[in-house]
């Protein structure tokens, strides 16, 4: 059964105070649509970055994806990555978290 769905502006609330609540401070750096929007996710870590984004799995249940690859990258690899997807969906929401160990402050599974 697929779970229910949090509007995106209430969801990116929760998670900057989950993240405040952690340690992991954040930031939204670009309003979507507070209903409907989509959200990635920005980890700036001590090795680089990481966008994850969101995504539903064969069971309906949210997940996270490692958009930019396993690996850290630059602020030009993530910048690059976010403005494709604000190209195909201009109502993203774009929130940014500071996480040393590129690691989410909310729970989620990432596939």
């Amino acid at each position: 059964m697929a779970e229910a769905r949090v509007k995106a502006g209430l969801w990116v609330q929760a998670a900057l105070r989950l993240g405040n609540a952690a340690g992991r401070y954040g930031m939204v750096l670009r309003k979507g649509d507070p209903d409907a929007g989509g959200v990635l996710v920005v980890l700036h870590g001590r090795l680089g970055m990481v966008v994850l984004s969101q995504s539903r799995g064969a069971e309906g249940e949210m997940t996270w994806v490692r958009a930019t690859g396993a690996a850290a990258v630059d602020q030009a690899a993530v910048d690059a990555y976010v403005q494709r997807q604000l190209g195909y969906d201009p109502d993203l929401w774009v929130v940014e978290f500071e996480s040393p160990d590129l690691l989410p402050p909310f729970e989620g599974k990432i596939v």
